[in-house]
């Protein structure tokens, strides 16, 4: 571990240099992130998972950029090219571009008429030029010095010289930075029509705009660039050429009298408009790119952790209904461990509408397995099965709840490998059933088992970068699954291979030594399981819980190295009765640190505690309403589904979600919809401001209620 590489990674965090230190040597070690966040936070200053995320950003790319600092100095010292002057800014250099803007001089020309020149010997001709001592007159006569075989004429000399100036500017890293600093502030993206531009298309509002590219939204950049992909658009950039060759004269080439400046203007000129510029524009658009791909990342992964952290509904026994119209209502009971229990299959709505027989089935598995809650997908169908929800549970005195919930990703579960594992002898229909009762039962459980990208949230995902997309959704369902912890007795290896320091084989190991005991009753047994050794059992036990264990910290965070600390602070205090300023003390007595001493002590005050039930709580379904029956001004309850730059998706009850645009959010104004929603949140009262018939579509506000 270098002192280049804690000095450059403290320069791009808040962490101190120690902590920095302990944070790298426990990653060297085979630490996870999880376990690190939880159980190391006196070495990391108290870092959270999302500092740790952070860091490792920095860390990657601090290791990128000293290891190519290293790679360029060595080429370039092979090349005695190297000097003082030249080392010092490649050390001093922040970013991977502002080294290889250094680089770039020395680097085998790819121009060809540059190269040309160079090998015509025109080099110190161009350093004649470049002085700026000598008159056009005599830059002339010390031209005809260098005409031979290849350079028939001083003027072609003189022309290739400045081939290799203007090549020289365009390779100026501090040149580069500032042109690359005016495209950032002051350039603009021209849109105009594509080869294949439909104009009565979805891109047809971008065409002939022009839009500042400091100022551009990220899904409007998406947007324009899938447009561009497809030919719909075709999009240039644009900067005041004018201004910049003004301040060329100005920055770069002093007013002395009978020089050559003329001469190195015009290759200047030359430079900036072939070589620096047309790649500047290409890197502003990849820049563009870049940025709204990782904000849609961001949003995507801020999106997925507000659905998983969906609060469970515990204790119940589910009813799940797939509703469909021709292939009718596709129904299955789990019990409270999710463990699946029956099916069936109903045609409550058209075009059989058989509603006599399908409250019989119905009311046969309510009364069989004791169900307790009602979970209805929100798919074509889902109204109607919804009414006769609604009518059978009033009819029948039920004291029975229902709940609309998403059902996208359901088929896409149902047709995997998992599931096809989990459900072998089951319809694919059945599972998709199972797992709508599983997003009411417990939402990250039975989402875990699903690609992120099937679920409908964050958008443009199929034009972001999709190896950053897939990691960040990998680290965002990895630090909420070990946050909120794991039932060992009755999750899926799917679930379990989130867990700190257990892969996929090895969760597989555990529910085969699991089906084959019948169930842990303590986290010790985890070592009989096959293949999974002590570092696996450090990484990932505090993350699993036993709810009806040997132990009463088998069902906490509490870790198996601190259970010595926590048996002798229980058999001197009373755990209720220590206040926060005695931990302090307790902690040295214990021998053991203040923060740990405090995560134990909350462990304790709440058993099997589930952070999720801090966050939205399941809402039950009240009246639901066909897009005919909705007016202006009406006043509706929805739940949010997806968040996007540009506004939310709401669930009211229809077919398609309503849009809650941005502008309808809030009387102050937002920079994002996320500053005031989130995923899965419930609205109490919200008005229709717009129903499109022919579109089917429903415009929302949040304001003037």
């Amino acid at each position: 571990m270098t002192n280049d590489l804690i000095k450059l990674i403290k320069e791009k965090t808040t962490l101190s240099s120690k902590s920095i230190e302990n944070i790298i040597t426990l990653l060297d070690e085979g630490c996870t992130i999880p376990f690190i966040a939880r159980y190391r936070k006196d070495s990391t200053g108290n870092a959270t998972d999302e500092d740790l995320r952070a860091f490792e950003e920095v860390f990657t790319y601090s290791q990128k950029l000293l290891k190519r600092k290293e790679e360029i100095i060595n080429l370039l010292d092979e090349k005695n090219f190297l000097n003082d002057k030249v080392k010092n800014s490649i050390n001093e250099a922040k970013t991977l571009q502002a080294l290889e803007d250094i680089y770039a001089p020395f680097k085998d020309k790819k121009s060809s008429r540059t190269s040309s020149a160079i090998e015509n010997g025109l080099e110190p001709l161009a350093n004649i030029i470049q002085c700026l001592k000598y008159t056009n007159q005599e830059v002339e006569q010390k031209a005809k010095q260098f005409v031979n075989k290849n350079i028939k004429s001083s003027d072609d000399a003189i022309t290739g010289a400045k081939d290799i100036i203007a090549q020289r500017y365009a390779d100026d890293f501090k040149s580069k930075e500032i042109l690359r600093s005016m495209i950032s502030n002051w350039g603009e993206i021209q849109i105009k029509e594509g080869k294949e531009f439909d104009k009565s298309g979805v891109y047809s509002s971008f065409a002939n705009q022009t839009e500042k590219i400091k100022y551009i939204k990220s899904h409007r950049t998406l947007a324009i660039l899938r447009a561009v992909n497809e030919k719909q658009l075709s999009i240039k950039v644009d900067i005041d050429e004018k201004h910049i060759l003004e301040n060329i004269k100005k920055y770069k080439i002093p007013s002395w009298a009978s020089s050559s400046k003329d001469i190195v203007f015009d290759a200047y000129k030359d430079g900036l408009k072939r070589l620096l510029l047309p790649s500047l524009k290409r890197e502003a658009i990849n820049t563009l790119k870049e940025k709204a791909s990782s904000e849609a990342i961001e949003l995507f992964g801020k999106n997925l952790k507000e659905l998983l952290q969906t609060a469970p509904l515990v204790n119940q026994v589910i009813l799940g209904m797939d509703p469909g119209f021709v292939s009718g209502c596709k129904l299955a009971v789990i019990d409270e461990n999710g463990i699946y229990l029956d099916s069936d299959v109903i045609y409550p709505t058209k075009p059989k509408q058989n509603t006599e027989a399908s409250n019989k089935t119905v009311l046969a598995l309510i009364k069989k397995h004791g169900v307790t809650s009602i979970a209805i997908g929100n798919g074509t169908a889902s109204r109607e099965t919804a009414e006769f929800a609604s009518n059978l549970i009033k009819d029948n005195n039920l004291d029975i709840n229902y709940a609309i919930v998403s059902e996208i990703g359901a088929s896409v579960y149902s047709a995997s490998k998992i599931a096809i594992a989990e459900y072998p002898n089951l319809d694919v229909t059945i599972r998709g059933a199972i797992s709508i009762a599983g997003r009411l039962r417990d939402p990250m459980a039975t989402l875990v088992k699903i690609d992120p990208k099937s679920l409908g949230i964050g958008q443009y995902q199929h034009d972001v970068n999709q190896k950053e997309l897939g990691a960040k959704l990998e680290n965002t369902t990895v630090d909420l699954v070990n946050k909120v912890g794991v039932d060992l007795n009755s999750a899926s290896y799917k679930l379990l291979s989130f867990i700190s320091g257990i892969s996929e084989k090895l969760a597989k190991n555990i529910i085969e030594h699991r089906d084959g005991i019948k169930k842990f009753n303590s986290k010790n047994e985890l070592l009989k399981v096959k293949g999974l050794g002590a570092k696996a059992y450090e990484q990932a036990v505090g993350f699993l819980r036993i709810k009806d264990g040997k132990s009463i910290l088998d069902n906490t965070a509490i870790h198996p190295e601190d259970y010595t600390v926590t048996k002798n602070l229980q058999k001197k205090y009373n755990i209720e009765d220590i206040s926060d300023n005695q931990i302090e003390q307790i902690a040295n007595e214990l021998n053991t640190t203040p923060l740990k001493l405090s995560d134990i002590i909350q462990e304790l005050k709440k058993p099997g505690y589930d952070v999720r039930s801090e966050f939205n709580q399941v809402k039950f379904a009240q009246d639901v309403t066909k897009i005919e029956d909705l007016k202006e001004g009406f006043i509706l309850s929805g739940i949010v589904r997806n968040i996007t730059d540009f506004g939310a998706f709401v669930d009211i009850g229809l077919k398609n979600d309503a849009l809650l645009h941005i502008s309808q959010i809030s009387q102050k104004r937002i920079n994002h919809p996320s500053e005031v929603l989130s995923i899965n949140q419930n609205l109490e009262k919200i008005k229709v401001v717009s129903v499109d018939l022919e579109k089917q579509r429903v415009g929302l506000s949040l304001k003037n209620l």
